[in-house]
């Protein structure tokens, strides 16, 4: 299994913008598809976007297209997470995921990271 570090959370004001990066260790990397999952306090875990292993196909969910880029390195067993254009909606825990497929990512079966916060304040 790969194993997972988030980082790059923190507090942005509404409007705002951060990156989130997600190490990935082991030398298979580049034959994941990943994404990003976020939960928010009494809220269930929510998919917020993923990518193929070679980076050409992406998807996103409604609430965060056109505000958030997900993208990867895998000369540097990372992916990251653009996130513009902030909202208070956003505040969460966002975590990491990593599977053969980004069906199965979705489905959530997978390894996933520790999670960082991102708190948008209005």
């Amino acid at each position: 299994q790969v194993q997972l570090v988030e980082s790059g959370g923190g507090l942005v004001q509404a409007g705002g913008s951060l990156r989130l990066s997600c190490a990935a260790s082991g030398r298979t990397f580049g034959s994941y598809a990943m994404g990003w999952f976020r939960q928010a306090p009494g809220k269930e875990r929510e998919f917020v976007a993923a990518i193929s292993w070679t980076g050409r196909s992406t998807t996103y969910a409604d609430s965060v297209k056109d505000r958030f880029t997900i993208s990867r390195d895998n000369a540097k067993n990372t992916l990251y997470l653009q996130m513009n254009s902030l909202k208070p909606e956003d505040t969460a825990v966002y975590y990491c995921g990593a599977s053969g497929s980004t069906e199965l990512l979705r489905a959530g079966f997978g390894s996933r990271g520790q999670g960082t916060q991102v708190t948008v304040s209005s």
